[in-house]
């Protein structure tokens, strides 16, 4: 697990500012939910969370039960590549994405969002050496990196 650092929270939370109130969030490859947690202290209206692995699962669901956020979040256990393929489009005002670095799941999932916009916004954390697609805005922390893409 490899959870996205606070400093890099912060900065992507304070640029995303005037898009969270009442955003609806989905956090894909959500780990510990860091960030959909984040979003929902800061304005958001209710984030989904999409993870499969067991252990983040554990620390996902005792986030959201520690924060008391059953009623403004949903966990599903899932493959975040395949569930995404199947949402419609404007399903979301923001996404995160945070797979495992150095593998082709970001772009599939990006080539997805292209063909099927299911959120406005959709910030993509990445390795420092992940070649992105052009039209980003990118929000680096050290080494730490975010691309932001608009619909």
């Amino acid at each position: 697990m490899r959870p996205t650092a606070e400093p890099m929270r912060d900065a992507l939370l304070s640029y995303l500012e005037p898009d969270l109130k009442g955003a609806k969030v989905v956090d894909l490859f959500a780990g510990t939910g860091a960030l959909g947690l984040e979003a929902i202290s800061r304005g958001a209206a209710y984030a989904d969370f999409v993870e499969f692995r067991p252990a983040s699962l554990h620390a996902l669901k005792a986030n959201v039960a520690a924060l008391r956020l059953l009623e403004r979040s949903r966990i599903f256990k899932k493959d975040a590549v395949a569930w995404t393929a199947a949402l419609e489009a404007g399903r979301y005002d923001i996404a995160f994405l945070d797979p495992p670095y150095e593998s082709k799941i970001l772009d599939r999932v990006l080539a997805m969002w292209r063909v099927t916009p299911f959120a406005r916004i959709v910030c993509a954390e990445h390795s420092a050496n992940h070649i992105m697609p052009a039209g980003g805005k990118r929000i680096t922390v050290g080494e730490f990196r975010v691309t932001v893409y608009r619909s």
